[in-house]
């Protein structure tokens, strides 16, 4: 952590929370209902999330937008993520510091042997929750791909799979365009 002090008005221990895992320097780190966690995914693990933002980036730069994995912030819950991609209007990204799930037209995950049902179960529906438009899950221990959509406050209410990893999966509007899974 770091040893220069930081001055902030927190009136709750959310707040407080928040605010201290945003400063712990040289570390990213989440936190998923209360459960702090380090970020340290594996070579494999980000070798499938760069594969999925080398094939949307034509779509992501035609929309205006941007692709990355920066923070987003669940109000009111002890929940604090770091997505593997997100994609955000370049003009909602500048200058912001976290961004709401509803901010974003998609999110992905990639699970890890760690945080598979994270990704599975908790992830999914507080994104929905928090009206995430679209949800990837790339299941890297099952070896599938999900999509989730029309989010709704008890999850979402549409999905496309699970497809086996080699199976082209359909991004909708505004992507509209086929993901080539096989490198997963």
């Amino acid at each position: 952590m770091s040893t220069q002090p930081h001055s902030y008005a927190a009136n709750d221990p959310e707040t407080a929370l928040k605010y201290a895992i945003q400063h712990i320097e040289g570390d990213r780190v989440q936190i998923v209902e209360g459960v702090i966690s380090l970020m340290s995914p594996s070579w494999g693990h980000e070798s499938a999330a760069d594969s999925i933002r080398r094939q949307i980036d034509p779509a992501v730069r035609r929309l205006g937008c941007i692709s990355g994995s920066g923070d987003l912030d669940l109000p009111g819950t002890p929940n604090w993520y770091i997505p593997d991609v997100a994609v955000v209007p370049s003009d909602v990204a500048q200058g912001a510091g976290a961004l709401l799930p509803d901010q974003t037209l998609l999110i992905v995950e990639v699970t890890s042997e760690s945080n598979g049902d994270t990704d599975r179960i908790v992830k999914r529906r507080r994104y929905a929750e928090y009206g995430a438009p679209l949800y990837l899950l790339v299941d890297r221990q099952e070896r599938s791909c999900t999509l989730f959509g029309e989010p709704g406050e008890l999850g979402y209410t549409k999905s496309d799979g699970p497809r086996p990893f080699g199976t082209p999966l359909h991004l909708p509007e505004p992507f509209d365009l086929a993901l080539d899974t096989s490198g997963f």
